[in-house]
């Protein structure tokens, strides 16, 4: 069945190619189903396992991972898996600026 309109605000639904980024990185151009008036874009199971293929050979697949808070001395420490660390480029004793974005997000700069 062929949307038309969007489920969420009843605006025009509409299929063009629009760049997929994961984690900065453009995997290219899919297609996507996209509202006009919210701008949700739904992308359909084929275009999905095309995104996830172009994650897998960017080596972007699995760069996500739990990890448990720490304590050293009076501090809270967070452990950060190998496989990010090489992603961003991160290093032993490297400076970074750590700071809540909000209540449930830290953000991580590597400076």
């Amino acid at each position: 069945m062929k949307r038309t309109k969007c489920e969420e605000c009843k605006g025009k639904i509409i299929r063009k190619k629009v760049p997929f980024k994961l984690y900065g990185i453009e995997l290219g151009m899919f297609t996507a189903e996209i509202c006009q008036k919210c701008n949700e874009e739904i992308y359909d199971e084929d275009t999905l396992d095309k995104i996830n293929k172009a994650a897998k050979q960017k080596g972007l697949w699995g760069l996500e991972s739990k990890t448990k808070v720490g304590e050293v001395g009076n501090s809270l420490d967070i452990r950060i898996s190998k496989k990010i660390a090489d992603f961003i480029g991160l290093k032993k004793g490297e400076d970074i600026l750590v700071h809540p974005e909000n209540k449930k997000r830290i953000v991580i700069d590597v400076v």
